[in-house]
């Protein structure tokens, strides 16, 4: 069982910098189909390698789905010599993508989100159209089908409530009034 409340918190006092896409992102936004991980898109800078790994260590991370005898190095240089990785941890599953299908790495994906709070933090994550975006291109069968769930939701301008989700609040504007954009604070 994934728990994200602590996973996040984790990120957050680490000062890691990303954007959670996929299910979660999702989730975030009041979609009905259940999420067993959680995914990230991930700055690649050298300092956030450093602070993603160091954050992450503690708790264990092994590659998913691969024999436990294989040895398996988490740190900024295995982070740096990969993209993504597909992980499991004392916390749950979470998958680290250093580029995204159909949007490209943590700069534009980042472009592409919405601040949301998440557990009484405020989190940069994937926007309904990135989603789109990024579920069409997997083509997976799994994608394809939550994407009119996913559609719907941007047609009606779906307002998240606490109690319903992940998410307390959508679409923060900033001082002038314009959408704000840019994800979780650096």
């Amino acid at each position: 069982m994934i728990d994200f409340q602590r996973i996040l918190k984790v990120l957050f006092e680490a000062k890691v910098r990303f954007v959670i896409i996929g299910g979660a992102a999702a989730a975030a936004h009041g979609s009905a189909f259940p999420t067993f991980d959680l995914d990230i898109c991930y700055d690649r800078s050298r300092d956030n390698l450093k602070r993603l790994a160091s954050a992450l260590v503690p708790f264990q991370p092994q590659l998913r789905g691969i024999a436990n005898h294989l040895p398996f190095q988490f740190d900024a240089i295995t982070i740096a010599n990969g993209m993504n990785f597909t992980l499991s941890t004392d916390l749950g599953d979470i998958d680290l993508l250093g580029e995204v299908l159909g949007i490209g790495g943590y700069k534009e994906v980042r472009t592409l989100s919405v601040k949301l709070v998440l557990f009484g933090q405020e989190c940069a994550v994937l926007s309904l159209d990135g989603l789109i975006q990024s579920k069409r291109a997997t083509g997976r069968t799994k994608d394809l089908l939550t994407l009119p769930e996913i559609e719907a939701l941007r047609e009606i301008g779906t307002q998240v409530k606490p109690e319903s989700g992940l998410a307390e609040t959508q679409n923060h504007k900033n001082a002038s009034g314009k959408q704000d954009n840019h994800g979780a604070k650096d």
